[in-house]
Formats: structure tokens, C-alpha cells, sequence
């Protein structure tokens, strides 16, 4: 996906990127570039698959939840910033704080918030077990994303207990969304959420097929979640 594809398809969703953003998405791609060298963020480099399987892929949240009001996004490991700094790039207004567990990432996270001029971030370095009993945290997002980080039963302990009742958490899944849908029903119902939407796309040009689930938080998370570090991966609710 080259940038006018990048910017054509995007317009196609209703979403006008200004030339700033442009700017930015293109020093987006050159820090990462540079910084994968010293550490390990992505196999992608090549540009034309970073604009489409990191920056499109993560923009695509925005086509099924409206993001053009203000709210406060978490990511959960968000690695190299996907899917929350190419959509706070898009949508600025957003209040975006960021936690992942390996400081080396949000050395490069920090650095590029600088370089892009991006406003009201935060980047905590903290595992998503220890970030959720912390009161300053837990239950304070109306917004919660993780993209590629663990199946949906691990996964929803590591997040809904982030998410204000009312509020949202959106996964963005590649194939198996189905099946991680049906095993993590049980930890979902537990933490307090509730299946909201469910969405299936292809990405444009290479055709990979792509889930957005967005889970509704109803109730409050039992205070017995998240459990220990490490936990919620070897013995997920189920």
C-alpha cells in the first residue's frame, strides 16, 4: 500500500487526513525503521506492508466505533504503538496512555511521541496484572485496545478490568477471532463485559482477513482480577 492508496482508502471510510498527519505517519515509519535496528519492534519493514499491516490495520478500529469524540484510550502492549499511535495520529483529540512490560519498548514509544509532536500521552512501563490493581488505573479508560498480544480468554483479563462500566474494550484479531470468541465467552461474562460487535474485513489489496471485537463493559470486574502476573496466560478463565 503505497500513501496515496493509504490516503484514498482511507478517505473512502469518511476519514480526511490532513498533510501534518501525513508528515507524521511518514516519520512514523522512519523511526520505527531506524529503532528496529538497535530493537526488536516488527518483522515488517517494508513500507508499503508498515502503511498497510500496521497503519491502515490499525486505523481500521475507527471504521466500526466512533472515534471522533473525545474519550481516554489504553493500549495494552502496545509493542511498537499499534493500533493506538496511528489512530491518535488520525484522531488527535484523543486521550491515549499506553502500558507495556518492556521498557526498551516505551523508550522508543516516548521518543517518538517527541518526534511526532504528539499531546496527552502517557507511557507506562508496567506488566497489564500489576497495571490493572492499580487504583489510579483500574477501571478509570472509556476505551481499551490490544491487538496481537494474547487469545481473547487471556486477554480480556489483562483489559476489562481497565475499562469503566459503560465503556468499551476493542480487539483487533487476525484469524481464529471466532474460535478465541467462543473459548473466551466465559472470561468475558466473569470480568464483566459483554459481546457488543463483532466484525470481519478483508484489508485491501492482499485480501488478509481481519476481526474487530468490541465488548461492552456492563459490570464491574471482581476485585480477585486480574490475578498474579503470569497467571491469566497459563490458566485462563475457561
Amino acid at each position: 500500500m503505497n500513501i496515496e492508496q493509504f490516503t484514498k482508502s482511507l478517505q473512502e471510510k469518511g476519514i480526511a487526513l490532513t498533510s501534518t498527519q501525513l508528515a507524521q505517519y511518514e516519520k512514523y515509519y522512519e523511526t520505527l525503521v531506524e529503532w528496529n535496528e538497535k530493537i526488536n519492534l516488527t518483522a515488517i519493514t517494508e513500507k508499503s506492508d508498515v502503511y498497510l499491516k500496521h497503519f491502515y490495520d490499525s486505523i481500521a478500529a475507527a471504521f466500526y466505533y466512533d472515534f471522533t469524540k473525545p474519550f481516554h484510550l489504553c493500549d495494552v502492549g502496545a509493542g511498537a504503538g499499534f493500533p493506538s499511535i496511528p489512530l491518535k495520529i488520525a484522531f488527535p483529540h484523543i486521550q491515549l496512555t499506553i502500558v507495556d512490560s518492556l521498557n526498551k519498548r516505551i523508550s522508543f514509544l516516548t521518543h517518538l511521541a517527541n518526534t511526532l509532536n504528539l499531546e496527552n500521552v502517557q507511557f507506562v512501563h508496567d506488566r497489564a496484572e500489576t497495571f490493572g490493581v492499580n487504583p489510579n488505573y483500574r477501571e478509570q479508560f472509556d476505551v481499551v485496545t490490544a491487538r496481537a498480544v494474547a487469545r481473547m480468554s487471556v486477554l480480556s483479563e489483562l483489559c476489562l478490568p481497565l475499562v469503566k462500566v459503560g465503556g468499551h474494550f476493542i480487539a483487533l484479531k487476525a484469524i481464529h477471532a471466532e474460535e478465541e470468541l467462543k473459548a473466551g465467552q466465559k472470561a468475558i461474562t466473569t470480568l464483566g463485559g459483554k459481546l457488543e460487535n463483532q466484525f470481519t474485513f478483508t484489508l485491501p489489496i492482499e485480501e488478509f482477513e481481519r476481526t474487530i471485537i468490541v465488548i461492552k463493559k456492563e459490570k464491574q470486574t471482581p476485585k480477585k482480577y486480574p490475578r498474579k502476573p503470569g497467571t491469566p496466560g497459563k490458566a485462563p478463565i475457561e
